[in-house]
């Protein structure tokens, strides 16, 4: 346990993490690998869904951290939820009440009207809001500027996602700070035994090239991109492997079959395995119209796979061009097809100094340890506030007592 923290907080801190849900997308991902980091290192640490969770629950309580629902329903706005929120707080006490993604950061902050929270950190996964039904969105980052004064810190995963949401005032520049997804360096790592295990579980002869990329089956990914690559390359061998499910499945597979590739696709849903299946790959593909900093990218950089991807968001900041990798415009199915196609047709020795690059770059960047740092630093600034306040330090209106905080670690710099 980082000793000045306890020393403050006079016991064993407390950390809440407020998501929408525990599935297996990215975002959700990070919030689990966060708080299993800082239950190993002395924290009390909860997970509060906003929708019944059905990922992770039991990896997160075999570690002895709480998993609660508030059981909202997807799509169904809820007022209850505030003081559904609120009554968790009062039992849990929580230091440190950490959110994310919009409807948890928007709810976060809208619960700190009636009930007290020592620190809140917000912090938004994408380069964007998106809706899955394909309404508008433009209203979610209007509400992030008019909540903005409730949440003693926003943050966002990459340099790309930062400069927009400045730009177009979802939150100000000096209230904002990037802080990087991060992996975990050690589980994603190369096997040849995982390797040639993983290809056997999947028939896959030695000769195939086999493609994989991991996320939603969703408009953001950019799947008909993909496709119309593929069948760019179809004269080649390979299969892909999708690991995701989404709204878009049933849209997606009448598409493969329309374009000939469906028997080259493999729609794998979600996984638990998923590191089997970055095993059994030989590269990374990722389509995608925007990203805030892929968490599936830095597994397969980790994993040591070359990489084909959009030059979106984050992207640019993981894969190295022509070093690890290839980074092409987004909807330019004819250039990722060459990309890959120059993946494919590197000789083993260019592929191979391509995965070391690309591990290598996620261990001096990305390592999830020391990105745990960085939000224990961030929670270590921001606790003190408290301390005044107890001390008798005049309360901001909202009740909180008014920010003390240094500067951002990254991004705000003019």
């Amino acid at each position: 346990m980082n000793e000045s923290l306890a020393t403050q907080t006079k016991r064993q801190p407390r950390v809440m993490m407020l998501i929408t849900a525990l599935t297996f997308g990215g975002a959700e991902t990070q919030v689990v690998r966060l708080a299993l980091e800082l239950k190993s290192r002395g924290w009390s640490v909860s997970v509060a869904s906003m929708l019944p969770p059905f990922a992770y629950v039991s990896a997160l309580v075999s570690e002895g951290i709480q998993v609660r629902s508030l059981n909202m329903k997807r799509g169904v706005p809820d007022p209850r939820a505030i003081l559904r929120l609120a009554s968790l707080l009062r039992e849990l006490r929580p230091d440190v009440v950490h959110s994310h993604m919009v409807h948890a950061n928007l709810l976060g902050r809208m619960t700190r009207l009636v009930r007290n929270v020592p620190v809140l950190v917000c912090t938004a996964h994408n380069y964007r809001e998106t809706s899955e039904s394909g309404g508008p969105t433009w209203h979610k980052e209007l509400l992030y500027r008019l909540t903005d004064f409730l949440a003693d810190r926003t943050t966002i995963v990459s340099q790309a996602a930062f400069d927009r949401y400045v730009r177009v005032g979802a939150v100000p520049r000096a209230r904002l700070e990037l802080v990087p997804n991060g992996v975990d360096t050690r589980t994603f790592a190369p096997s040849g035994e995982m390797r040639r295990r993983a290809r056997k579980s999947f028939d896959v002869a030695d000769s195939t090239f086999v493609w994989l990329t991991v996320g939603r089956l969703v408009e953001q990914k950019d799947y008909p991109n993909l496709f119309a690559a593929l069948r760019l390359i179809a004269h080649l061998n390979w299969i892909l492997l999708i690991a995701g499910e989404g709204p878009l499945h049933s849209q997606l597979l009448t598409m493969a079959a329309a374009m000939g590739i469906a028997d080259r696709v493999r729609f794998l849903g979600a996984r638990e395995d998923i590191v089997d299946i970055y095993s059994a790959a030989d590269a990374y593909v990722s389509s995608s119209s925007f990203e805030g900093l892929s968490s599936a990218l830095l597994e397969a950089s980790s994993m040591g796979l070359p990489c084909a991807v959009t030059d979106v968001g984050g992207n640019g900041d993981v894969v190295q061009q022509e070093k690890s990798g290839y980074l092409v415009p987004p909807h330019d199915s004819a250039g990722l097809a060459d990309a890959m196609r120059k993946i494919m047709e590197a000789d083993e020795t260019r592929r191979a100094a391509f995965g070391i690059a690309a591990r290598q770059h996620c261990v001096d960047n990305y390592r999830f340890e020391s990105v745990a740092e960085r939000w224990i630093h961030l929670y270590q600034r921001l606790l003190p506030r408290e301390q005044l306040s107890q001390n008798g330090a005049r309360p901001a209106p909202d009740g909180h007592a008014k920010s003390t905080q240094a500067g951002p670690l990254q991004g705000a710099q003019e």
